[in-house]
C-alpha cells in the first residue's frame, strides 16, 4: 500500500496545508465533534448539592454496572450529540438506519442503540413523573434523567437488527439484554459528578475534551486512533509505526497515535483491562512505541461484539475525541459464531462498511496492513503474498490466550 486510502475528507487537506506553514497555529480540532460541539452532561460543581437534593426527591431507577458505563460514555460526549439515553425516535433511527437526523437536517452516525431498560416495577414506581433519579450499582446517586419517555423494549428486534442474528450465546445479549426489563427509558441526562472507578486506572480515562487538549499541547497536526481489546503484539507495533511514517511522507509534521483500548464490558475470555493497560504501558516504556508521539487512554464503552454495526460506533467515538484518522483491521468488533465453527461476520466487511457509513465521511479510514512473522527475515513484516509460505500469522486473539 503506497498511500493511505481515505474517506472523502476536508479535514485531511486543511490540516495538511496548515502543518506545512510555519506561521500557522496548529490546533487539534482537526475534526469537528458530531453536532458541532462536544456534549458535557456533568453538572458544574457549584450546582451539585442542589441537583443531588432534587435527585433524592425523585422516583429512583437502579443502574447496572454496564448502565453506569453508558452514563459515563454519554456524560463525557463520546456519543455527541446524544444528551441522554435514547428516546423512541432516536432509538428507531439508530436501530433501523444506524444514524440520526439532526434538526438542521444533517446526519450523524449512531449505529448502536444507547438505551436504559427498566422493568414493570420501575415503570409503575415512576408513574407520571417527568424526571427520575439514577442510582448506581453501589447505591449512590449518580444523576437525573429529565423529560423522560418510556417505550416498549422489543428485545428480539433489537438483537436481530444489531447483531444480524438471534443465535444463543451472544455475550452482550446474555449479559445485558436477556435479563433486562421490557421497557426503555429515554431522557436528558444530568450526571452529579464525573464517573470514577477507583481501580487504579482512572488516570487513563481521558475524556474527549481532555484528549483534544492533549493533542493541542503536543501540537498534533494529525491524530490516528487504534482500538484494541487485546495486548499489543509486534504486528500491531509495526502497523502503528508504519502508519506514522506514511503520514509523515504525506506532509504531516507531527502525527500523534491515540492507542485507545476499550475499557467497558468485555466477555469473560478477553484479557482483563488492568493486565492490558500494564502491557500497553510496558510497550511505551520499552520504546516499542514512542511515548512522545503516543497517547494511551481508555475508551469507556462496553463491547457488543456486533461487527460492522459496532465498528461504526467505535469510529464515531474517536471523531468526538478529535482523531481524524482511524485504523481498521480484520473482522473489527467481531467474534466467532456462538453456535457454529465460523466467524460471525465476514472479516472484510467492517472496513468496507466504514468506507461507506453515513455520518462518517469526515473521518479518514486506514485499512489494516496485514503483518506476520517473516521466517526468512526473522522479524515481523508486512505479508508478501508472493512468498506466503515464509510467513507465520499471529492474531490479537491468539496473543490473548497467552495471558
Amino acid at each position: 500500500m503506497s498511500a493511505i486510502p481515505s474517506h472523502k475528507s476536508s479535514s485531511s487537506s486543511s490540516s495538511s496545508s496548515s502543518s506545512s506553514s510555519s506561521s500557522s497555529t496548529i490546533k487539534s480540532s482537526l475534526i469537528e465533534p458530531d453536532g458541532g460541539a462536544l456534549v458535557d452532561r456533568v453538572v458544574p460543581e457549584s450546582e451539585r448539592a442542589a441537583k443531588a437534593l432534587k435527585a433524592e426527591s425523585l422516583p429512583k431507577v437502579g443502574l447496572t454496572q454496564i448502565d453506569l458505563e453508558w452514563v459515563h460514555v454519554i456524560s463525557e460526549g463520546w456519543a455527541s450529540p446524544l444528551k441522554g439515553f435514547m428516546r423512541e425516535d432516536e432509538y428507531l433511527q439508530s436501530l433501523h438506519f444506524n444514524c440520526i437526523r439532526m434538526k438542521d437536517g444533517t446526519i450523524v452516525n449512531m449505529s448502536l442503540p444507547i438505551v436504559l431498560a427498566i422493568d414493570d416495577e420501575a415503570k409503575e414506581r415512576i408513574g407520571a413523573s417527568q424526571d427520575v433519579g439514577l442510582v448506581g450499582p453501589t447505591g449512590d446517586l449518580v444523576g437525573i434523567l429529565r423529560s423522560i419517555e418510556i417505550y416498549k423494549h422489543n428485545k428480539e428486534e433489537r438483537v436481530a437488527r444489531t447483531w444480524g442474528t438471534t443465535a444463543p450465546g451472544l455475550p452482550y445479549v446474555e449479559e445485558v439484554i436477556t435479563p433486562a426489563g421490557n421497557w426503555l427509558l429515554g431522557g436528558d441526562l444530568e450526571v452529579l459528578k464525573p464517573i470514577k472507578y477507583n481501580d487504579g486506572l482512572d488516570h487513563y480515562r481521558l475524556s474527549p475534551q481532555q484528549l483534544r487538549e492533549e493533542f493541542d499541547k503536543r501540537q498534533a497536526d494529525a491524530v490516528f486512533a487504534f482500538q484494541l481489546r487485546n495486548p499489543v503484539h509486534n504486528g500491531h507495533a509495526l502497523l502503528m509505526n508504519d502508519t506514522r511514517r506514511r503520514l509523515l511522507e504525506m506532509g504531516y509534521k507531527n502525527p500523534i497515535l491515540l492507542l485507545h483500548p476499550l475499557g467497558g464490558y468485555t466477555k469473560a475470555d478477553d484479557v482483563p483491562l488492568d493486565v492490558r493497560m500494564e502491557q500497553h504501558s510496558k510497550v511505551l516504556e520499552d520504546g516499542v512505541l514512542d511515548p512522545e508521539t503516543t497517547i494511551v487512554a481508555i475508551f469507556p464503552s462496553p463491547m457488543h461484539y456486533a461487527g460492522p454495526t459496532e465498528v461504526q460506533w467505535h469510529a464515531k467515538g474517536r471523531i468526538n475525541a478529535g482523531a481524524n484518522f482511524y485504523i481498521v483491521g480484520r473482522d473489527p468488533a467481531g467474534m466467532g459464531h456462538p453456535t457454529e465453527k465460523r466467524d460471525l461476520y465476514d472479516p472484510d466487511h467492517g472496513k468496507k462498511v466504514l468506507s461507506m457509513a453515513p455520518g462518517l465521511e469526515k473521518l479518514n479510514i486506514l485499512p489494516f496492513r496485514v503483518a506476520a512473522y517473516d521466517t526468512v527475515g526473522k522479524k515481523m513484516a508486512f505479508f508478501d503474498p508472493s512468498r506466503a509460505k515464509d510467513f507465520l500469522f499471529i492474531s490479537g486473539t491468539k496473543v490473548a490466550t497467552a495471558f
